[in-house]
C-alpha cells in the first residue's frame, strides 16, 4: 500500500519500497472551470543539483526541450509533454534509475509550472487535484503519494517534491512550494 504524504514530510524510498532501483514519477492536475480565455498548459521539469543546491550544468535541467540527464545511462528521463492535462492519471511521466544517478547529483526538485501563465492571467489557484506520485517501475505499484491540498491563488510555479541522497540513500520530501514568476523564478534561484 502506498504512503500518503502531507506538506513537508519526509520518507525514505528504501524502507517505503526494500529494494527500489527504477521508479517513475508521475505528476497529474485538472484546470477547474476557469475561462481565462486561453488554455492551460501546465510543465513538469526536474532540476538535478549538486551539493551546493545550484544546477550542476544548462545539461541538468530536464523539461520538454531536454528530456534526459547528460549522463551515459540517461538516469532521469521525462517522457514528453502534455499540451491539455485532459484525461485520468497522470499528466506528465519522469523515469528514474535510482541506482544509476550519477554522484554528483545529490537532489532532484520535481516542478510544475504554467506556461505563459502571466500573458494568460493564470495561477495555481485555477488547478485543483494536483498530485505527485511515485511508481516502482518493475512492479508498478504506486509507492508514495502526495496530494497538494492548498490553494496557490497567485503562484505560476511550484516545487512539488525533492528527492535527495542522504546517508547513502534516496528519500522523498513532500514540498508544496509556491513561487511567482513562473519557471523563471526557479531557473533565477537553482542556476
Amino acid at each position: 500500500m502506498a504512503v500518503s504524504l502531507t506538506k513537508g514530510q519526509r520518507v525514505s524510498l528504501e524502507k517505503v519500497s526494500h529494494g527500489l532501483s527504477e521508479v517513475s514519477i508521475g505528476l497529474g492536475w485538472d484546470v477547474k472551470a476557469t475561462d481565462t480565455g486561453s488554455d492551460f498548459d501546465l510543465d513538469s521539469s526536474l532540476f538535478l543539483l549538486g551539493a551546493n543546491e545550484k544546477l550542476i550544468s544548462d545539461n541538468h535541467f530536464i523539461f520538454y526541450n531536454n528530456l534526459a540527464s547528460p549522463d551515459p545511462d540517461k538516469s532521469v528521463q521525462h517522457m514528453g509533454d502534455n499540451l491539455t492535462g485532459a484525461g485520468e492519471g497522470d499528466d506528465e511521466v519522469i523515469k528514474i534509475n535510482l541506482k544509476k544517478v550519477p554522484n554528483d547529483i545529490q537532489k532532484i526538485l520535481v516542478t510544475v509550472t504554467i506556461h505563459e501563465a502571466q500573458q494568460r492571467h493564470q495561477n495555481f489557484g485555477q488547478v485543483q487535484n494536483a498530485f505527485v506520485r511515485i511508481v516502482n517501475a518493475q512492479t508498478q505499484q504506486e509507492a508514495v503519494r502526495y496530494d497538494l491540498v492548498e490553494d496557490y491563488s497567485i503562484e505560476t510555479a511550484l516545487i512539488m517534491a525533492e528527492l535527495y541522497r542522504k546517508d547513502g540513500e534516496w528519500r522523498l520530501n513532500a514540498v508544496g512550494s509556491g513561487y511567482q514568476g513562473g519557471l523563471q523564478a526557479l531557473l533565477d534561484r537553482y542556476s
